[in-house]
């Protein structure tokens, strides 16, 4: 005699069996069963080595798995299982099952190639004597794609947080830079007649430069770095590199160029655009084999549309971009490394080999740009790097060459620095002192506001960071104005462009990176104290 729940012989035939035995309901059931457009399972009672007998799976999830339903029915469930899945979790529910009949989940499975997917899962139980289960039903839904957007956003929250640890560190490091690269210029002045005291003096301004370069990268990866954007053609960009990427490339290397001959300009800064493109050949270079490869750019005009991001990710909002492809036929990567790719630091060559600030330097440039890059790539097969940037209409701006000559910076003027590092406090002040100039030098806004008011002349310039973000930067300059009108603003910090000072007309503000050189400082100051001076009322 058959137990009340038992199924029909049938089950586990293909979709195009006859259901001869059975009732009309119980074979209107398996139909249905068949038909559903979530994947479906049932299996015994009886946990077996890891995983429980399959009795019956449909379409849907024989397709899901990639298996037929024979190699399905009859085998233990555990061959669906793999270094991701959790069975672990199913045995605890099913000891519980006759408490709590229903189990919800998600997590990974294993298809008959090996290859993982996720997805949900909830298993029932058909309920027995002493309420044990004699069957359970499982309803499965591939969540493949959603995870992987998920993984995706979860790994750009990452990386913004990443940006704000690491913009952070630059922050500090510059302060340390300017006031090692400041010494360096002045002492430079004092030893010309010690030839060995000089080159060892260079020696420490190279290696300080050479940090400086650091600290931009990071803050390139941070979003921080100052841009001097202009509207630019990649075509033209790339045409004007190729002999210096050939080069890059290396000779066992072919380096071709697939330029879609009309594509639409775009307003990025012309040399972080060069150097997002010598990094990604870089990376695509020291990615082929030693026997030699190919590393194919291309250029093409791209559209995100409303509603439709699949293939873009949640990183290419919709719109109009113009795309720059950086293709290899290297070694490739799997999943686990790109997740970190984009990560200041991390790099898979070999120590001494590489920075680990290549990709992250990609990365924030392009953010910054108000664009997005994107990889896709597996082992052995190569990779390619999309870069998309937003398309702008308006025509290409001729760039500037030349340097302007450095003005004479000497001078009488009264300055209030108010520079909260002491380091870089203590060399700026020395500098403008042995310039001419009287200084008022403090590192608390309240020490500088005390010594304004005490001092009896005017204060013709104040160098100071303004952009603090809870705006006591700003507050502080309209402190000051209330007591000594008339000043000029030197606004220096580590952020790519300064908020600037309303209440003062552009020709009497000017803004300086950190880490600065000293001459660059000198001449910026000069500048703004040489300007016709126009007072305002500070709007409160």
């Amino acid at each position: 005699m058959k137990a009340k729940h038992a199924l029909p012989s049938t089950v586990g035939q293909t979709p195009k069996m006859r259901w001869v035995k059975g009732t009309p309901a119980r074979d209107r059931l398996a139909v249905a069963l068949l038909s559903l457009g979530d994947g479906v399972i049932i299996t015994g009672n009886r946990w077996d080595r890891g995983g429980l007998k399959i009795h019956f799976a449909n379409e849907t999830f024989c397709a899901m798995a990639g298996y037929p339903a024979a190699e399905l029915v009859g085998r233990n469930s555990r061959i669906l299982n793999g270094p991701k899945s959790d069975a672990a979790r199913l045995h605890r529910w099913l000891h519980a099952a006759g408490r709590s009949r229903v189990h919800h989940g998600e997590g990974y499975l294993y298809r008959k190639d090996g290859t993982a997917f996720y997805a949900a899962w909830s298993y029932s139980c058909i309920g027995g004597t002493a309420g044990w289960p004699v069957r359970l039903v499982a309803a499965y839904r591939d969540m493949t794609d959603m995870r992987r957007l998920q993984d995706m956003l979860v790994h750009s929250q990452r990386l913004d947080a990443v940006g704000q640890l690491a913009g952070g560190v630059a922050h500090d490091f510059n302060n340390l830079l300017s006031v090692i690269n400041g010494y360096c210029e002045i002492l430079s002045e004092r030893v010309t007649s010690d030839p060995a005291a000089k080159r060892e003096l260079e020696e420490i301004h190279s290696a300080g430069r050479k940090a400086a370069a650091l600290t931009r990268q990071l803050l390139a990866f941070s979003r921080r770095q100052e841009m001097d954007p202009k509207v630019i053609n990649l075509n033209y960009t790339l045409r004007e590199l190729s002999e210096l990427l050939r080069r890059l490339a290396g000779p066992a290397n072919t380096l071709e160029l697939d330029l879609a001959p009309e594509i639409g300009n775009v307003r990025v800064d012309p040399a972080q655009l060069q150097q997002v493109v010598l990094n990604l050949v870089i990376n695509a270079r020291d990615a082929l084999p030693a026997a030699g490869g190919t590393i194919t750019l291309r250029t093409a005009d791209a559209v995100v549309p409303l509603g439709s991001r699949s293939g873009f990710g949640p990183d290419v909002p919709p719109g109009r971009y113009v795309t720059l492809v950086v293709q290899d036929t290297g070694m490739g990567m799997d999943a686990a490394t790109q997740s970190y790719l984009f990560e200041p630091f991390f790099t898979t060559k070999e120590p001494g080999k590489g920075t680990g600030l290549g990709l992250s330097t990609v990365y924030g440039i392009v953010k910054q740009s108000g664009g997005a890059v994107t990889v896709t790539s597996d082992l052995d097969e190569g990779s390619t790097f999309t870069v998309y940037l937003p398309e702008v209409s308006e025509p290409v701006q001729a760039l500037e060459s030349g340097l302007l000559p450095l003005p004479d910076t000497r001078g009488h003027e009264t300055i209030l620095l108010f520079e909260e590092d002491n380091l870089v406090g203590k060399m700026v002040a020395g500098i403008l002192t042995a310039d001419g100039y009287e200084v008022l030098a403090a590192n608390r806004a309240a020490d500088a506001l005390a010594m304004a008011k005490c001092h009896g002349r005017p204060i013709d310039l104040l160098i100071a960071d303004l952009t603090d973000a809870r705006g006591r930067g700003l507050e502080f300059a309209r402190e000051l104005h209330a007591l000594k009108p008339g000043f000029r603003v030197l606004c220096t910090s580590n952020l790519e462009e300064a908020r600037p000072v309303a209440w003062l007309p552009p020709t009497q503000q000017a803004h300086i990176v950190k880490p600065f050189a000293l001459h660059e400082l000198l001449r910026r100051m000069r500048s703004l104290l040489d300007a016709k001076m126009v007072i305002l009322n500070p709007a409160r």
